[in-house]
């Protein structure tokens, strides 16, 4: 994969030997997947995992920071609280709690390439283990005006409302953050009954939908849904290339899994200039 033409990273892209953490190979899988979403993401990010407030960070929050605090990766305690966890502490607090919260504006003081002192818009997202608890914190920072920005690109005056239906728990999670983050609502469910009662129930821009899902392909669920709702727009992920899209007879975007995060970001620009033309 590559990602604005630079190589793809992932946690088994770096040398852990000198972090607390230890190989990759025996993380959790709530660390590994928050982590490689971490490295391969364009936005500024940081990752605490566990209550000792062990810290990872991206190239893109490495830069807006400055040198004074860190290299890249991190993967240990900070002696001092990075600027975004101490200046949101509340938002964290609840973040830890398992609510994702969102610290609007606030203004971090780095002397890197955000030395001019713009202010962020800070989006907590709980990353929960196995059992269900909390076991770390995403923390992804955007310019304050950029969900504004979103929301009048996004086509028919706001954000796109999405729908997404992934049968992969955590896929589903991070993928419905990420898209938050992007500034757009995104609600996500498992199984294509619950996808049935959503959709009859409330009014989405977008269906994001796995073709294979559990009881009924994606490729049915999107014909079924596209047949109650004409103007939908429909995005599918698939891990098995396009055989199974050869005869849908609607409009939609495909993804091949695994995708990255820049070609999400092109479908759903696609998405918001067919419903700004159509408008």
């Amino acid at each position: 994969m590559s990602l604005s033409g630079k190589s793809a990273l992932s946690s088994s892209s770096f040398d852990w030997s000198a972090s607390r953490l230890g190989e990759p190979a025996a993380w959790p899988q709530g660390l590994r997947l928050a982590a490689d979403l971490l490295f391969n993401t364009p936005l500024p990010m940081l990752l605490v995992w566990g209550r000792d407030m062990t810290v990872l960070f991206n190239s893109a929050y490495a830069e807006l920071a400055g040198p004074a605090h860190g290299r890249l990766p991190g993967g240990n305690v900070p002696p001092v609280m990075p600027p975004p966890l101490a200046a949101a502490a509340d938002e964290l607090a609840r973040a830890w709690q398992g609510e994702a919260t969102l610290a609007a504006g606030r203004s971090l003081g780095f002397g890197g390439a955000d030395h001019g002192g713009a202010s962020r818009d800070l989006y907590f997202t709980p990353v929960r283990g196995a059992g269900g608890a909390v076991d770390g914190v995403l923390c992804a920072l955007a310019a304050a005006e950029a969900p504004l920005m979103m929301a009048q690109d996004a086509g028919a005056g706001g954000p796109l409302d999405i729908l997404v239906v992934e049968d992969n728990l955590d896929s589903q999670y991070l993928v419905c953050e990420m898209l938050r983050a992007f500034g757009h609502e995104a609600d996500g469910v498992g199984h294509p009954n619950d996808a049935l009662d959503r959709l009859a129930a409330n009014r989405y821009d977008v269906l994001f939908t796995d073709v294979s899902l559990p009881g009924m392909s994606g490729v049915d669920l999107a014909r079924r849904a596209v047949a109650d709702a004409p103007g939908m727009r429909v995005i599918f992920a698939s891990g098995y290339g396009d055989t199974l899209l050869r005869h849908v007879e609607f409009p939609y975007l495909s993804l091949q899994k695994p995708y990255e995060l820049d070609q999400l970001q092109q479908a759903l620009d696609q998405v918001a200039a067919a419903l700004l033309g159509r408008a």
